[in-house]
């Protein structure tokens, strides 16, 4: 075997890191991708052999599957109990493992098949998938020496990126196993009963509402596709086979541009949309749908649907998320049929919107003001549709399991947002308690409305701020109609979401003006917020066991400096329409808040060069969300003008549960006492320091930690728009110095549901002395 060590092994793992890329388009199949996999390592390696085994589904057993250099007929005979031979090693000790007369370890394991006692050199690196092992991939050689460092190192790099190929393949194969089973059938039920019976759902927004059903199709944009007679079978096949070409050019594009601005393992995620583009099972079934006599996007309509509907039954949660990649392929496909923009569904008159799951596109294309509810099976807690219907005020529920297959557009169903009941299509009975209800929301909603041009005053006359968290140039007038004193969390990555690239500077600038132009108060501008939870559809983040502690936010930002700065020029350049402050997220320390100012410096220097007025002193902040900043925030204070309190990532990263995991979302309580004691501590050192200090989080909507945080010295608070009318309320029959006494008292607890109780009675007894 040849040593590598030598200047052009560091770019030999790229080099085949491309060229495995470029056997996506090659291969068609599982068995036809490790079979080029192997034949290419090897000759890149100058190895005789490389070889790949994997695990089976008993998590236990190495098969082998493909082989350069040992005898074809081992394929599919030989295999290995975890514990048992050489390669079964990397898997147990999770790093490669290299071996210099392998023949003489007491693991070796001789199998007759392979003729493999000739090889003095044997590598074997594991191949992994989200920290879970999937197999190994191993070379041999005739020569008595044993894998360099930089051979070790290549081949783990490589090892990366067939683990992701090997996947997605698999993923493939199940996707044809699932498309042939039949689906599950609903039990039959009396159709009187079924009337009479609640479907339940988890609330997102609370609130009764009853309207007719509107339905998105989960391919948004499909519903519209109709069949067509009489067509020219040739045509429609050319037509689907010049929209596949199209679709695959534009799917490799954002491969190559992803993986320039990041990484080959970032661009990972279209190796999936290529393989099914160029499946030739994928292609055939459309091919076949055509030449039974339906039109070409009648039959991208249907074959996606079946993979979708594949995809959802796989019982691996994260196999079962991948449906949305084929959906994004079936929307770029249908835009390259139909030369036409996707289409949304359109409301003709007032309704509640149902469907699977709810896209950022989506919903910044429909009319807001005819969108009464929201019915999703997806239940997600932060997702984008629970963000929108917090921020209209509009009773919504998530995770209603197979509702859309329930309802039909035209159904009329009654939606409970308090209780988390849904009726369809109900009886008599029932619409006239829920007309009573209705009756009962509408006298409240119309006292609150009372309070919408008052000021947020306390009973004792204390002023508290309270502005609008928005996402979206929508949110605007919903929270002009509530009485939003500003904004205190513009979250700018919204419009990115909506959009197929980067907005560019003077798109982000117009968005800003017309926000800004449109409050007295001040509006904050947080900046770009990726990551996590919230993702671009034309920025991949790289692959991560968990993002909410990884590269997102400022991260994201600071490692792409030229997007960061041409939204921070635009958010300047905003500033001279009206206020303006502005705002950096997920903040750990000093040196992160150095580099954000060097960035807005460089920013002003573009700006001053072109000639192009801007907001010359900015008042900068940082959003307090991850413990160090709490703990740092004396010396923070140092460098900014304000802080924002974001108790959503404060108290799951303080108490290390993820609010949207069901095994452990008990444990997220905004109430816990370690996040009051952090939350006074970060007011107490801005007021000792002289620096504004605002809550922006969900907390601030809850009126048990309303009180508490009002007592602790927060006088400024950003909430959903909706609430701010209830807030003021339930502020206006609220002493201060009522709050102090019973945050005096919350601050010596040291057990969450004390302090729950506790404050429970503290609002009951308030509200029975006025």
């Amino acid at each position: 075997m040849t040593a590598m060590n030598n200047p052009s092994t560091e770019s030999l793992g790229i080099s085949t890191l491309e060229d495995i890329s470029a056997l996506i388009l090659q291969s068609h199949d599982l068995n036809e991708t490790l079979n080029n996999i192997v034949s290419l390592v090897a000759r890149r390696m100058h190895s005789e052999v490389c070889s790949i085994y994997l695990l089976d589904e008993d998590g236990e057993t190495l098969w082998l599957r493909a082989t350069q250099g040992l005898t074809q007929e081992a394929i599919g005979k030989v295999s290995m109990k975890l514990g048992e031979g050489l390669a079964s090693m990397a898997i147990e000790q999770g790093h490669p493992i290299s071996i210099l007369e392998p023949e003489e370890h007491p693991r070796y394991l001789y199998f007759q098949e392979t003729g493999e006692e000739q090889f003095h050199c044997f590598l074997a690196v594991p191949l992994m998938d989200r920290r879970n092992p999937i197999g190994v991939i191993t070379l041999q050689s005739t020569e008595k020496r044993a894998f360099s460092p930089t051979e070790i190192s290549t081949m783990t790099t490589i090892a990366f990126q067939v683990s992701t190929v090997v996947t997605n393949a698999q993923l493939l194969n199940s996707i044809q196993q699932n498309k042939l089973q039949p689906a599950p059938t609903a039990l039959e039920t009396d159709d009187n009963h079924q009337q009479q019976s609640a479907i339940r759902g988890t609330v997102a927004y609370p609130g009764v509402i009853s309207g007719p059903v509107y339905v998105l199709d989960e391919q948004s944009g499909f519903a519209d596709i109709l069949d067509e007679d009489n067509i020219n079978i040739s045509e429609e096949i050319d037509r689907l086979n010049n929209a596949l070409e199209e679709t695959r050019i534009q799917t490799l594009f954002l491969e190559k541009r992803v993986a320039k601005r990041l990484s080959e393992q970032d661009a990972a995620i279209f190796h999936t949309h290529l393989m099914i583009l160029e499946d030739r099972g994928f292609i055939d079934q459309m091919t076949n749908e055509i030449r039974s006599g339906h039109n070409a996007p009648y039959a991208l309509k249907k074959v996606i649907g079946e993979y979708t509907e594949a995809f959802s039954r796989m019982e691996d949660p994260y196999l079962r998320e991948r449906a949305s990649d084929t959906v994004d392929i079936g929307r770029r496909l249908l835009a390259n049929l139909t030369g036409q923009q996707e289409k949304t569904l359109q409301f003709k008159r007032p309704g509640i919107l149902f469907a699977k799951e709810i896209m950022p596109s989506d919903m910044a294309i429909l009319d807001h003001e005819k969108l009464l509810g929201i019915v999703t099976e997806a239940g997600e807690q932060n997702s984008h549709a629970v963000i929108m219907a917090k921020a209209l005020g509009i009773p919504a529920l998530v995770g209603v399991k197979g509702v859309t297959k329930k309802v039909s557009s035209g159904s009329n169903v009654i939606l409970d947002g308090n209780s988390g009941c849904l009726f369809i299509d109900p009886v008599e009975g029932i619409i006239e308690e829920y007309q009573r209800l209705e009756q009962d929301s509408s006298k409240e909603l119309h006292r609150l409305s009372e309070f919408r041009d008052r000021p947020a005053l306390s009973k004792d006359g204390v002023n508290v701020t309270l502005r609008a968290n928005i996402g979206l140039i929508s949110d605007v007038a919903v929270a002009q109609r509530n009485g939003a004193d500003g904004v205190g969390l513009y979250r700018t990555e919204f419009p990115y979401m909506t959009r197929s690239n980067f907005p560019d500077r003077n798109d982000q600038y117009q968005l800003c003006k017309k926000i800004v132009e449109s409050f007295e108060g001040p509006v904050t501008i947080r900046t770009l917020d990726i990551g996590g939870d919230k993702g671009l559809p034309y920025f991949s983040p790289p692959a991560e066991d968990n993002p909410f502690m990884g590269w997102r936010s400022v991260r994201v930002s600071l490692d792409n400096r030229d997007i960061f700065r041409t939204q921070i020029e635009a958010i300047l350049m905003a500033g001279c329409h009206g206020k303006v402050k502005l705002l950096f997220p997920m903040i750990s320390g000093v040196e992160e808040v150095r580099a954000c100012k060097e960035v807005i410096e460089e920013a002003k220097n573009n700006l001053r060069q072109e000639n192009i007025p801007f907001a010359e002193d900015i008042p900068i902040g940082v959003m307090i969300e991850v413990p160090a900043a709490v703990q740092m925030c004396k010396f923070l204070a140092t460098e900014v003008d304000f802080f924002a309190l974001g108790t959503n990532d404060l108290v799951q990263y303080m108490l290390a549960a993820d609010r949207n995991n069901p095994l452990v979302n008990k444990y997220y309580n905004p109430l816990h006492p370690a996040i009051l004691q952090a939350i006074k501590y970060v007011s107490d050192t801005a007021n000792r320091l002289g620096k504004g200090v605002c809550l922006c989080g969900e907390m601030a909507s809850d009126p048990l930690s309303f009180l508490v945080l009002l007592g602790i010295g927060i006088r400024e608070f950003s909430m959903v728009s909706p609430f701010i009318p209830r807030t003021k309320a339930f502020l206006s029959d609220l002493n201060c110095s009522d709050a102090t006494y019973i945050a005096e008292e919350v601050l010596q607890m040291g057990g969450s549901e004390q302090i729950h109780d506790f404050l429970v009675a503290a609002v009951n007894d308030l509200h029975s002395v006025t």
